[in-house]
């Protein structure tokens, strides 16, 4: 199984001019799809082997980019179109 990054839009295809509107007029959402973006590019980075990282640390990461999908989502499905 080829590894890839997990962009939000494409993860959330129905929802891209929503994500796009959100993370210009909402800093909180901004802030997690931004932290979301830098933790899914260490565990790429990692399951690439470009950096060696250990595997709790990289558990607990992958675990947080979950933890970060889902508020987004939540942001996602329970926000009104504005």
């Amino acid at each position: 199984m080829p590894i890839t990054h997990h962009p939000l839009i494409e993860e959330f295809e129905d929802h891209k001019e929503q994500i796009h509107d959100l993370k210009i007029n909402n800093s909180y959402f901004r802030r997690l799809v931004n932290e979301y973006e830098g933790i899914d590019k260490s565990v790429f980075r990692a399951e690439q082997g470009i950096e060696t990282v250990g595997d709790d640390y990289l558990t607990e990461i992958k675990k947080e980019r979950l933890h970060l999908k889902d508020l987004i989502y939540h942001m996602l499905t329970n926000t009104k179109a504005q």
